[in-house]
């Protein structure tokens, strides 16, 4: 993932870069593919010089993906000129930096780059997550490899080879601490593993989509697609040596704890059989989406043709020439749509409620040769480009979706600052339909904006609900049959149609399910067992709650990453909220081993203050607004208990280290 620092430059940060080899015309060359206020900060660091940091070519603002921040063309080529100087210079000489920014001239940086005010108390945050020193921070913690038998005999099971499971055996294996990985899967990338469907891709900029400490700086991609994803995970697990503790091919079915010995009973079911392992403490890394959710339309099961959910695509679907419905219009149908539009005969796209979307005219575009070149050879240029993608994407967005009770007009925003967001997307979508005055009456929301997932598109999708062999359907389904489905009324169709009393029926020769997955079923299907006979599932029923998202009362040496309370709906990402819940989890486990106590668990009044802070919390944003009648963040009565309404800069303070008082330790 990240490339040895070059011997000739001093030992002070692997992010220093490889010494530069390229002529000037290379240099020159390369300058035209970088975000010009990323190469502003590396010049800093090459020369020290820091009238860089004002003066009219600066960065005059900053938006989610808007990597130029809002400099105007003259000024970015003012600043590729002098940079093509200043690089070939710091070549020739040796490639040689200066004395490392204080910490006073970083924050300076920070302003500087997001053309904002970073407050101090974010520095300390962004400190570590920029780790220019090359040090990784939150891996910090107590090395027990050489602490003899006692530390041998402890295992740790760690449920999912994804991402969460995979971050989870890196920090195991650095700690020394035993650990054996169980993957129902055949192969490590969890959720990049199993969706494979057309067009499959991440969106959060790849830079920041991925670990703090194991940048990839060769994406092809800024927000690569799932081959691409799965093989950057695979290679951590084998860089890290975390794929020899994988056990593949290994679903767990039951786990129990047993108090006497105050070890987990983890039972597996694999192709040959069923096997148990004994493990001192348990790791969820299953996530929330990870168990496909089937709409419960009737006569599903009857259709003669080709159904899949797009999580279980099947490999070599041919979509050629066929009818097809795509039922939803969510993350995943967002990108199939567009994608095989225009390789089927007819596509039919079923919408139960329009997505908001946003503009993101980078989201399928490539990386060029010189961001790739710029990610190894200029100083520290990879990390700062990281901080660019991750500031507007940290907690400015939160004010947008926090309901201001006074704001009079609640029946279209929850704030000004809401509506003027509701304003400029709907803008950005109407101007694309604005031909088919129709089509742009289905496709803009009828409940506040940012009230679901925000999805974000570079204009692919409204363009491909506007060829003439894709038809948008907002009539409800009756009912599926064997030859394709059932709508409460008629709509043009382009594939064949029967009229029915009150009813239209739409023939297919595929359907594709976009309907999401079983996000509030934590661990499910599997039976937890915990302190005297608590069952999981019985205790969360469809509220599950965790401290923090990640310690569970009646259920000791047991941990979740991905947890109940963690999906982050304003921004940031999963990993970063992942290297938080591990640090946590490893600070519990050190406490089991340097303590020498033989459990850990969070008390319940703690649990149950927390989660009555959440749902207080929770109360006061857009997500709970009854303008949405229906989401995939509520549970069957309507209340949210997967979502994080809190600041990263406040989840990052509480899971630097667990408080031992908020817990029962047995010695």
């Amino acid at each position: 993932m990240t490339e040895p620092q070059n011997e000739s430059i001093p030992a002070r940060s692997r992010y220093a870069g490889e010494l530069i080899t390229a002529t000037d015309d290379e240099v020159s060359e390369a300058l035209k593919d970088l975000s010009i206020p990323t190469l502003l900060m590396s010049l800093v660091h090459m020369t020290g010089d820091l009238s860089f940091l004002s003066g009219p070519n600066v960065p005059a603002g900053n938006y989610l993906n808007e990597v130029q921040g809002f400099m105007s063309p003259e000024s970015q080529a003012e600043v590729r000129a002098i940079a093509a100087q200043v690089i070939c210079e710091y070549r020739d000489s040796g490639c040689v930096l200066p004395a490392d920014p204080p910490a006073e001239v970083i924050h300076q940086m920070m302003n500087v780059l997001v053309a904002d005010t970073v407050p101090e108390e974010y520095v300390p945050m962004l400190m570590e997550e920029l780790e220019l020193d090359g040090v990784d921070a939150r891996a910090a913690g107590t090395v027990y490899s050489n602490l003899g038998s006692e530390v041998s005999e402890f295992h740790v099971v760690v449920i999912g080879a994804g991402m969460s499971g995979i971050l989870a055996g890196i920090r195991l294996g650095r700690a020394g601490i035993p650990y054996t990985i169980l993957e129902k899967n055949s192969g490590a990338g969890g959720t990049w593993f199993e969706n494979r469907y057309p067009g499959c891709r991440v969106d959060v900029g790849n830079h920041f989509y991925c670990y703090s400490f194991a940048p990839n700086n060769e994406w092809s991609e800024f927000f690569a697609q799932q081959p691409e994803l799965q093989k950057y995970f695979e290679d951590c697990a084998r860089e890290f040596d975390v794929v020899d503790h994988i056990r593949f091919g290994s679903e767990v079915s039951t786990a129990h704890w047993d108090e006497e010995q105050a070890r987990w009973q983890v039972e597996i079911r694999q192709s040959q059989g069923r096997t148990t392992l004994t493990a001192n403490a348990v790791i969820s890394a299953v996530g929330q989406l990870n168990r496909p959710s089937l709409p419960q339309i009737p006569g599903r099961e009857t259709f003669a043709g080709t159904a899949m959910h797009s999580a279980q695509w099947i490999p070599g679907t041919d979509l050629r020439n066929k009818r097809v419905a795509v039922i939803g219009t969510g993350a995943s149908a967002f990108q199939i749509v567009p994608t095989i539009a225009d390789q089927v005969e007819h596509l039919s796209v079923f919408q139960r409620s329009a997505p908001w979307m946003f503009p993101n005219p980078n989201y399928h575009e490539q990386v060029g040769d010189g961001v790739r070149w710029a990610m190894r050879h200029l100083p520290f240029y990879g990390r700062w480009y990281r901080f660019l993608l991750f500031w507007p994407a940290c907690d400015g967005g939160l004010p947008a979706m926090r309901i201001d009770p006074d704001y009079p007009h609640q029946d279209r925003a929850i704030s000004e600052i809401n509506d003027a967001a509701r304003d400029f997307f709907t803008q950005w979508m109407v101007e694309q339909v604005a031909d088919d005055p129709a089509l742009a009456e289905k496709v803009v929301p009828d409940y506040v904006c940012l009230g679901k997932r925000t999805l974000q598109d570079n204009g692919s999708w409204l363009a491909a609900l506007m060829r003439k062999n894709v038809e948008l359907v907002t009539d409800p389904i009756l009912r599926i049959e064997p030859t394709g489905i059932v709508t409460e009324n008629r709509q043009a169709s382009g594939g064949e149609s029967a009229q029915l009393e009150g009813e239209s029926l739409a023939e297919f020769d595929l359907i594709i399910y976009a309907t999401g997955f079983h996000a509030n079923k934590y661990l499910w299907p599997m039976e937890i067992t915990g302190r005297d006979g608590a069952v999981l599932s019985e205790q969360w029923g469809d509220e599950p709650t965790a401290y923090l998202g990640i310690t569970v009362p009646n259920f000791p040496n047991m941990f979740c990453l991905y947890g109940p309370g963690t999906n982050l709906a304003h921004g940031g990402s999963l990993i970063f909220h992942s290297e938080c819940q591990i640090r946590y989890v490893m600070g519990a486990l050190d406490a089991l081993i340097s303590g020498e106590y033989r459990s850990i668990e969070c008390r319940s009044e703690v649990c149950e203050e927390y989660t009555q802070r959440t749902q207080a919390e929770l109360r006061t944003m857009v997500w709970s607004h009854p303008s949405i009648s229906y989401s995939w963040f509520r549970n069957p009565s309507g209340e949210i208990y997967i979502l994080s309404p809190w600041r990263l800069v406040d989840y990052w303070n509480w899971t630097k280290e667990p408080d031992l008082s908020e817990f029962l330790l047995q010695p």
